[in-house]
């Protein structure tokens, strides 16, 4: 979670100076109303050894939104619910009751351009699609995910979710199997980024086990940089190869 304050000696807030935050836009809340949001499950602060309550940034936030939904919107708490769990998994909470969570556009189209190395974020993806919306964002049968899986390019992470990476991996499949490529066919990719993967973490795990921030933080410039380059080399030696054939 990200820190409610800038200060690393003050990194929680009371539940006390959370009302202070948000009386300003919400002059009617109560600690006994974050206190019930609480009791409801949608706010889940952290406990002092003692049990008081510590705020983080991210739960101020929370109470923000469901605030505004009842204000604004006369939005039921099982409903706002719903959108902050929509949320947690990255998706754009829907317009009605009877519309599922979309995925942001942004998110369900690849890129065409070859990737820079600042477009690398090695961090988990926050999107977390269930079957059936991975299926749904990526336009496909699910007999063509369940074929990605058996072949390796994708897997399903915890709680059987699939991130943003999973949904751009079977997009571009689909788009692959246009051309009569199935993802038997395309193994090969996979054996080969884990080869590229291999010669990346000899580079950077020296780095990467050192315990002070800065050198962690070279170690993941590092590997954004070595994984555009190898991005950019894999693509120049395709076309490089191809060329001959094509001007034959």
């Amino acid at each position: 979670m990200v820190s409610a304050a800038g200060s690393p000696g003050h990194a929680y807030l009371s539940i006390g100076e959370v009302l202070g935050q948000l009386r300003g836009e919400f002059p009617d809340v109560t600690i006994s109303k974050i206190r019930f949001l609480e009791a409801e499950g949608l706010v889940e602060p952290q406990r002092t050894a003692s049990g008081y309550r510590k705020f983080s940034r991210d739960d101020v936030r929370r109470l923000r939104y469901v605030l505004a939904a009842q204000r604004d919107h006369y939005l039921p708490l099982r409903v706002i619910k719903g959108h902050l769990e929509a949320i947690d998994r990255g998706l754009q909470p829907a317009v009605t009751s009877s519309e599922p969570p979309q995925v942001p556009q942004a998110r369900a189209e690849a890129e065409d351009d070859l990737p820079k190395a600042e477009d690398f974020r090695l961090e988990a993806s926050e999107l977390r699609l269930s079957r059936q919306e991975l299926v749904e964002a990526a336009g496909v049968e699910p007999d063509l995910l369940s074929q990605v899986e058996s072949f390796g390019l994708v897997t399903a992470g915890p709680g059987g979710h699939y991130d943003g990476d999973a949904l751009v991996i079977v997009k571009t499949v689909a788009q692959m199997s246009r051309f009569g490529l199935e993802p038997r066919h395309l193994r090969a990719f996979r054996t080969s980024a884990e080869r590229e993967i291999g010669l990346v973490e000899q580079v950077v795990a020296p780095l990467a086990r050192q315990r002070n921030a800065e050198a962690r933080a070279r170690a993941d410039e590092v590997a954004r940089e070595l994984a555009s380059l190898s991005v950019r080399l894999h693509a120049t030696l395709v076309r490089s190869g191809l060329r001959p054939q094509l001007q034959a």
